[in-house]
This record gives structure tokens, C-alpha cells and sequence, in this order.
């Protein structure tokens, strides 16, 4: 399959229900959950899940670790101002059950590291080492470690190709895991550096779930959003052996035009830290 195949992000005729469910994101997207303290105080605005690393296409992956913002307010009074983050489309190919086949009643499924198929499959999924960490924050619960929720997370691999969907990796259900957040509200994913495709920004996708035991069908989830990899660790990695066809596609791609990202990608721009050498490790904040 190649990379001019993809069209998980296209959103036209798709029916009624998915552009209800695209409207109903687009008004989340908008929302501002304000969380404040103390009577008369300033209240502070801050957009939790906001990089420290790139902040443009064009920027510099940042070493530092994700923070995760306090929600409790300081002694003068004022408070932190979490954002939730965007919905966006699943696309295609989630493999949730809501289009073809669902990977979340497999055994195997919940796993840290998502490099291998499970069950029936055989497959490895090869390409520069990649740690995805996701820290969960419940904005109900005054934006507190949002620990027992789950994560369902999925991604293209070296070559493009999405499993349980595309030609070549139809059979195979690597790259696929979901996790139970800990009491820090964190998950952790093993995997590899997913492709760059016409089209689109390399990205990762993600569902949040409020519970382990709910995360079974995708009419549970809380949160549907996309996670956006910064352009420097994109350009060392397409530099290597077995993304010759990414490094061409980047030359025609940028946060800016991509079809999901364009409208704002602050809350979805992962904070970068490794090399080539040692493996990447993408760190995001994810208010739901």
C-alpha cells in the first residue's frame, strides 16, 4: 500500500452520524474548562498539554520532560485554567469496532509494547525505537491524575500501512495496545516511528477511556484525539535506512496545511527527547 493510498482523514460522505459526531468535536475544540479559586482572584490561562519543545513545524525538539500542570490553587489565590483536548477523527482504520474490526475484545490487546502482533498474528513492526507517554487528566475531578482510565493507542508503521486494514499488513495487529493509566494518570507505549504519509503530519492516534473494563467498544470512549511528533525528530528518523519514502512526503507536508492539525496543534504537539541512536521517547499532557 502506498503512502498516496490513505484516506482515513478524509471527512466527506461519510453519513449523518459521523458529521454529527465531527460538529459535536468541533464544539469541544472551542471549550474552555476553567477551573478557579479565591474570591476576586486573577484567574490564569494555560493551555495544559502545551509543548515545551516544538511549537512550529519548523522547530527544535525539546530534551525536557512533559510537566504535569497543578490544578490547585496557589496562595494568592489564583488557579490553573486546563483546556480539554481537541477531538479529532479516528479515521478509517481504528480497529475499535466502529468501522470493520475491533482489536479491543482480542486477548492480548492491553500490552505496553505494541512493536509485535498478538493472538494469530506474526508480524514486528520495525523502524527507530519510539516511547510514547501519555499523561491523563480528569477536568472533572479539578484536572487530578486520571488514574484507572484507559488508553487505547494506534499508529501506521514504517511503510505506511495501517494493521487489521492494509494490504500487506491485513492480518497483523501490531502497533495496537491499550493500557491502564497508573496513579500518576500515566500510560506507556512502546513502539517505533510511525511514517509520514501524503497527506498528513506524522501523527499517533488515541482513545481515552474511562475504565480498563469499558475499554472494549468504542461507544465508551471519552476522547478521541491525535497526537502531533515534532518536525526535528521527524527529519532525523526519515534520514535513516527504511523511511526514504516519508523524507519525500515531508517535503510536501506541514503542521500548517495538515488536515487535522491546521485549526491549532498546541495541545497535541508532543514534547521530544532522545536520537536516532538511543530511541525517542514523546511525552503529552491530555486533559479529558
Amino acid at each position: 500500500m502506498s503512502h498516496d493510498d490513505h484516506d482515513h482523514d478524509d471527512l466527506h460522505d461519510r453519513g449523518l452520524a459521523f458529521d454529527l459526531s465531527t460538529l459535536t468535536g468541533l464544539l469541544r475544540r472551542r471549550r474552555v474548562l476553567g477551573l478557579f479559586a479565591g474570591a476576586g482572584a486573577a484567574a490564569t490561562l494555560a493551555a495544559c498539554g502545551d509543548s515545551a519543545g516544538d511549537t512550529s513545524a519548523g522547530g527544535t525538539a525539546s530534551t525536557a520532560t512533559t510537566t504535569q500542570p497543578s490544578a490547585t490553587a496557589s496562595a494568592s489565590g489564583s488557579a490553573t485554567a486546563l483546556t480539554e483536548i481537541p477531538e479529532e477523527t479516528a479515521g478509517p482504520y481504528p480497529g475499535d469496532g466502529s468501522n470493520g474490526p475491533n482489536a479491543l475484545t482480542q486477548s492480548g490487546i492491553v500490552r505496553s509494547d505494541i512493536t509485535t502482533s498478538f493472538g494469530s498474528g506474526s508480524g514486528v513492526a520495525r523502524g527507530v525505537p519510539l516511547t510514547v507517554n501519555l499523561t491523563i487528566l480528569d477536568l472533572s475531578n479539578g484536572a487530578a491524575a486520571y488514574a484507572g482510565a484507559a488508553v487505547y493507542l494506534w499508529h501506521c508503521d514504517r511503510e505506511g500501512r495501517y494493521s487489521m486494514y492494509s494490504s500487506g499488513a491485513a492480518n497483523e495487529n501490531y502497533l495496537r495496545g491499550v493500557q491502564e493509566a497508573n496513579g500518576a494518570g500515566m500510560v506507556t507505549f512502546k513502539s517505533v516511528f510511525p511514517a509520514a504519509y501524503s497527506g498528513r503530519w506524522p501523527h499517533i492516534h488515541f482513545e481515552v477511556y474511562p475504565t480498563l473494563a469499558r475499554a472494549t467498544n468504542s461507544a465508551n470512549k471519552i476522547a478521541t484525539s491525535q497526537l502531533a511528533l515534532p518536525d526535528t525528530a521527524c527529519q532525523a528518523v526519515y534520514a535513516t535506512a527504511g523511511y526514504e519514502e516519508s523524507a519525500r512526503t515531508m517535503t510536501r507536508t506541514s503542521l500548517g496545511s495538515d488536515s487535522v492539525f491546521r485549526d491549532g496543534y498546541a495541545q497535541q504537539l508532543a514534547t521530544m527527547s532522545g536520537s536516532v541512536a538511543a530511541g525517542y521517547v514523546a511525552s503529552l499532557t491530555v486533559s479529558v
